[in-house]
């Protein structure tokens, strides 16, 4: 799959997740085999560029290319200041946000809600492209509601702009993530452009995606939610697709090694205090639905300090590895939370 002038080394890509796709897992997805991972979105809003939090997500050193970064805003020029700014701090692809449902980001026009205004989205898309002069990638939804589905002409809109990939969630903004996601829109948006499709929406096996690539002719499919927790469902579901077999599961030691890394990663990137605490939610996604990991991530959630915190970490996986040496969850992929 071909973005521009990069070559991804495989069709598969980590969606952007506010909050979770910060560089440490950006990196470890990528190692696991994401042919490409999009940041979490930075603010179009230039009064915010010198802050701590935009200055993090612009911090890509050591990041494995290809380097993509997703911008939101709802006004042409600062969206296109913000590509310029992000594209200055090693940026190799601008990935526009007109996907996220969240009311926040919806309440000031931004996100999903960007598609009710098809002239709007014009002049954004337009302006931005204009701006740089790396590739420009679009993530969309397949529209406002179920009655106002307009997925294929904001489709004809980006390529007709310049986009050079288009990134589709299979729900609309009303739906949420509740219900399935449907892949009927798609598909026929894949039908309209030649520009790539990359499909998005409930991808959490290999079996999954390789159904939604065949149904939707999709260029590649995008893995959100799934990945939390489980960064190596991108080899799982490459091997998968190159084969027809499944990987063998992943060994206690194995995710005991890339748990504590990870969340050492983060203590690096965010400084020891602020870091001990976003790795909680990591490693609860580590652990839900292994044996006694309630009790486990409650007791964990308890700890202030980093030391005690690997310690934990190492003392759960030696009991686990008592009981059996390749991981086993207890509960259903549903009751587990994978939804992309």
């Amino acid at each position: 799959m071909q973005i521009g002038p990069h070559k991804l080394k495989n069709n598969l890509i980590l969606a952007p997740m506010a909050g979770v796709t910060d560089r440490p897992f950006r990196m470890l997805c990528k190692h696991y085999g994401a042919g490409m991972a999009v940041s979490e979105m930075v603010t179009s809003n230039s009064l915010l560029y010198g802050s701590e939090k935009t200055l993090l997500r612009a911090n890509h050193e050591g990041e494995v290319a290809p380097i993509s970064v997703q911008i939101a805003g709802a006004d042409p020029d600062m969206m296109a200041e913000a590509a310029k700014f992000n594209m200055a701090k090693g940026a190799q692809i601008i990935d526009i946000n007109m996907g996220c449902p969240a009311k926040k980001i919806c309440n000031v026009m931004a996100g999903s809600a960007l598609l009710q205004k098809e002239k709007l989205v014009e002049k954004i898309l337009t302006a931005v492209v204009k701006s740089v002069d790396i590739p420009v990638t679009l993530k969309i939804r397949t529209g406002w509601d179920k009655e106002n589905k307009n997925a294929s002409r904001i489709a004809k809109i980006a390529e007709d702009s310049g986009i050079q990939a288009l990134s589709m969630h299979g729900r609309t903004r009303a739906c949420l993530y509740k219900g399935d996601a449907e892949y009927d829109t798609i598909a026929n948006v894949k039908q309209i452009i030649s520009i790539p499709v990359i499909a998005n929406g409930d991808i959490t096996t290999p079996e999954k995606a390789k159904f939604v690539l065949e149904y939707t002719k999709a260029d590649g499919v995008m893995i959100g939610r799934a990945a939390q927790g489980r960064p190596w469902i991108f080899r799982e579901i490459e091997y998968f697709l190159k084969t027809g077999e499944h990987l063998a599961r992943p060994t206690i030691t194995e995710i005991e090694t890339t748990t504590i890394q990870h969340v050492r990663d983060l203590y690096d990137f965010y400084g020891i205090e602020r870091g001990h605490r976003i790795a909680r939610k990591h490693i609860s996604w580590y652990t839900k639905g292994l044996k006694n990991s309630a009790h486990f991530r409650f007791n964990m959630n308890q700890i202030d300090g980093a030391t005690q915190q690997i310690e934990f970490i190492k003392h759960y996986f030696n009991e686990l590895r008592k009981l059996d040496e390749y991981i086993t969850y207890e509960n259903s992929e549903n009751e587990l939370g994978l939804v992309a």
